[in-house]
């Protein structure tokens, strides 16, 4: 089984479902996007699979504080351009298990993906 947790370290939604993974004895690896970055043809198959509408986080501060020409007429490619340049607007945390991704957390939804493990 392959874990990859994409986030950032100091948010608290990501120090959630690491605590939950390591509560449940799952390794994983995690990559902060913030401090490593992220590459361009990952975030296009995370949209591509999720949608880039649950890919993009508008509920930090990162996305409210662009301005309204930077927030209007949103597109895949102008979220994947956006994410790339501020890695902070990825939705957190982003779970990798075995080429499957799931994005933000919630422990039901976690059980529910590990219980066949």
């Amino acid at each position: 089984m392959s874990v990859t947790v994409y986030g950032i370290k100091n948010c608290d939604t990501m120090k959630k479902a690491r605590t939950w993974l390591e509560g449940q004895g799952i390794a994983y690896d995690f990559h902060d996007y913030k401090a490593s970055g992220i590459s361009r043809e990952l975030l296009q198959r995370w949209c591509a699979v999720l949608g880039w509408e649950t890919v993009l986080n508008r509920a930090g501060t990162t996305f409210r504080a662009l301005s309204d020409a930077e927030k209007r007429d949103l597109n895949e490619d102008k979220v994947i351009a956006l994410t790339l340049a501020q890695p902070s607007m990825i939705k957190r945390p982003l779970l990798d298990h075995d080429g499957k991704f799931t994005a933000g957390f919630k422990p039901d939804v976690y059980e529910g993906i590990f219980s066949g493990r």
